[in-house]
């Protein structure tokens, strides 16, 4: 084929066409708002569980990291999908995007049967490790077992909105998502607090209705990948023969997401244990602002969603200019959103923690700590946005580096440091420390892959 004629293929796709601001917005507003309806909801289940006992907030922070390890397997193996889905796609390659769906749906039964064993074994050595209260500790081990043993929803679910938008097709991945994350809004004060039919199973409640939002959307991220998308084959013969070539080529990316993901559980799971020598309150009120922070962070993370495929195509398509345009409009566009973070939480972090029911205690905590931490979130965006670069043009190693030297190499010890000065308050310094040290590494890879792809064109 002439590359005229490869240059026409591309250009029957929007994504090869279609004015940048308004295909980004296209494929990303979708993600955006669902993401939005996601955050929300995972702060509404917080509130409901709040209103419990401050110890059952406490336990759900303790169970964070777990949860945080099985989104870090089931959202990095979707990447490693969606990068290889959207480059065959690129280059008109159907059998190999076909492969890349099937595969990844075989690779997330894995990620299950591997969470059933952790909800068997490790749920109740994992909560001990971070407490000695016996009451957030049995809290604590009853959520996080029903969430891994219960866990095919949330596998499966990601990987089928990751069809979904891996094939332009954002409104339908929106429709999924969103269609969960009301179902368990709906469900969680019935299941918590045991309203009209349904029995008072507190924290127990609280993860049953999680997973069957969960679930329900994953039937429906089935049915509409099965039903309207076209560019796809699904099939359980594609299913139960995998091809080893697809199952590198996805974890080519898939694993430094993955391991970047993952380094955020462990990042968590040691803060908890920092922040459980001052007391109780301390852990509930980070567990608290990830809640929060995700109303802003989110977004963010829907619209990079939405600029990987678009990313990668025109990398595929050769298209320096679409490339350039895409990171310059998407860099402003986080960094705006979170310029908005920062100032919620300077201007009203009472107002924000007293949704959760909190003490005075916990206000006092928190308030401090919430407006030390929102210093970070406009360097945070840019660092976000970059990020999704080095994923679309399979560079996923970069972002792995940023985000291990960013949480482990820098804010664990500095959090560490911090806290032998004996007030709590100092440790939240860690996080803007850290994000100026991601910053500084962002560039520099940055700038690598521009003088090195993005300028070769």
């Amino acid at each position: 084929m002439s590359e005229t004629e490869v240059k026409q293929e591309f250009t029957e796709n929007k994504m090869g066409v279609m004015p940048v601001k308004k295909l980004i917005l296209t494929m990303s507003l979708p993600m955006m708002i669902s993401m939005l309806v996601q955050a929300l909801y995972n702060i509404v289940d917080s509130v409901f569980v709040a209103r419990l006992s401050e110890d059952a907030l406490t336990a759900v922070t303790l169970a964070f990291p777990m949860q945080s390890l099985m989104i870090a397997l089931g959202s990095g193996t979707g990447v490693g999908i969606n990068a290889l889905l959207s480059r065959s796609l690129g280059k008109k390659d159907y059998e190999e995007a076909s492969n890349a769906a099937n595969t990844g749906i075989l690779l997330n039964v894995v990620n299950y049967v591997i969470f059933i064993l952790l909800g068997i074994f490790a749920v109740r050595p994992f909560i001990h490790s971070q407490t000695d209260n016996p009451v957030i500790a049995q809290y604590g081990v009853t959520y996080l077992t029903w969430i891994c043993l219960l866990s095919v929803g949330i596998f499966f679910q990601m990987t089928f909105e990751r069809l979904l938008q891996s094939t332009g097709m954002t409104f339908e991945s929106m429709l999924s998502q969103l269609t969960g994350a009301i179902i368990n809004m709906i469900l969680d004060p019935m299941l918590i607090f045991g309203i009209g039919p349904f029995p008072q199973l507190g924290v127990a409640g609280a993860a049953i209705a999680t997973i069957f939002g969960q679930v329900t959307a994953a039937c429906l991220g089935l049915f509409l990948n099965l039903s309207r998308n076209k560019e796809i084959t699904l099939s359980f013969k594609g299913i139960l023969h995998p091809k080893a070539r697809t199952v590198s080529q996805i974890y080519l990316v898939g694993v430094p997401s993955i391991a970047m993901m993952s380094i955020g559980s462990i990042m968590t799971y040691m803060m908890n244990k920092i922040l459980g020598r001052f007391s109780s309150t301390a852990v509930a009120v980070f567990g608290v602002y990830f809640k929060l922070q995700s109303f802003f962070f989110m977004p963010v993370f829907g619209l990079n969603n939405g600029m990987i495929p678009v990313l990668s195509f025109n990398y595929g398509a050769k298209n320096r200019e679409r490339i350039r345009e895409a990171i310059s409009f998407s860099v402003k566009f986080a960094f705006c959103i979170m310029a908005t973070g920062t100032i919620v939480f300077e201007c009203i972090p009472g107002i924000l923690l007293k949704l959760f029911d909190a003490s005075d205690n916990m206000i006092a905590t928190g308030s401090v700590a919430l407006r030390i931490i929102a210093i970070h979130f406009p360097v945070a965006a840019i660092c976000i946005s970059l990020g999704s670069l080095f994923q679309a043009f399979a560079k996923s190693t970069y972002s792995l580096v940023v985000s291990l030297a960013r949480q482990l190499i820098v804010l664990i010890p500095a959090a560490w440091l911090l806290s032998l000065l004996g007030q709590v308050h100092y440790v939240w310094f860690a996080f803007p420390i850290a994000e100026a040290m991601s910053l500084l590494m962002t560039m520099i890879f940055y700038r690598r892959i521009k003088r090195q792809i993005i300028d070769t064109l």
